[in-house]
């Protein structure tokens, strides 16, 4: 059974005023959305099963541009991802309103998780505080999210997955704990690709390459959230977040 149709004179004009200003959201990250939501809720259909490829001809981006969007989209919680396989994605695309509603919401009363956690956890630069820093780390329980190896305070830092230069953000969804050495060598590249000349080094397994691709994903759905305490209001993230260098 196919969805209600939305309204699209109205979601374009609260992509434009509401989600482009609050979500920072790029040229890019914009024909990525406009896109999906024709082929989805303007159709009246949620879900979409799709490749990469074909979203980036219809965009008429490159392959990776549309990649990249992707991730971004996923992070700041526009779409969701239900299945990644060989055959492309399985998504759902959000209506502005069920975006706005979602960022907002509160926490039912048998969630386990502290409201102000949930409440604000989208708002959150976790790239702001050493103790913001830290609850990233101790996410990954003391190992490299990429190569795996043990970690230890001296050799561990902070990692965007999504690079500030693509206009990666300080999201929990985006921030992973890793060693130096992966730090350095990841560099730039996406990092499915690094994963994967990871174990063309032999650095991981085939076994653990198809565990950390996993992983990303469900990293970038939000479902590798953080433990935390209630954070105080000025952490709350009040404009774009600031290049600031890697550092523990």
């Amino acid at each position: 059974m196919k969805n209600q149709k939305p309204n699209a004179e109205l979601v374009c004009k609260q992509i434009e005023d509401l989600l482009v200003p609050r979500l920072r959201l790029s040229v890019i990250d914009r024909a990525i959305y406009y896109h999906l939501l024709r082929h989805t809720r303007f159709e009246g259909k949620l879900r979409l099963h799709f490749s990469v490829r074909w979203l980036a001809r219809g965009a008429r981006l490159s392959v990776g541009s549309a990649r990249q969007g992707l991730r971004r989209l996923f992070g700041q919680g526009v779409l969701r991802l239900i299945e990644r396989s060989k055959a492309g994605h399985v998504i759902e695309v959000r209506t502005p309103d069920e975006i706005l509603t979602a960022s907002t919401r509160q926490v039912e009363p048998h969630d386990p998780a502290p409201l102000s956690t949930m409440h604000n956890l989208e708002e959150i630069d976790f790239f702001q505080t050493k103790a913001l820093r830290q609850s990233i780390h101790q996410r990954e329980h003391g190992r490299c999210f990429y190569c795996l190896r043990r970690l230890t305070s001296e050799v561990h830092c902070i990692d965007h997955v999504v690079p500030q230069a693509a206009l990666g953000r300080n999201s929990y969804r985006n921030l992973v704990s890793c060693c130096l050495e992966c730090n350095s060598q990841k560099g730039d590249k996406p990092a499915p690709d690094f994963l994967r000349w990871l174990f063309r080094e032999r650095r991981i397994t085939s076994v653990e390459l198809a565990e950390r691709l996993r992983a990303l994903d469900a990293l970038a759905a939000g479902k590798l959230s953080p433990s935390l305490a209630d954070p105080p209001e000025p952490l709350l993230r009040k404009g774009r977040p600031p290049l600031l260098p890697t550092h523990p």
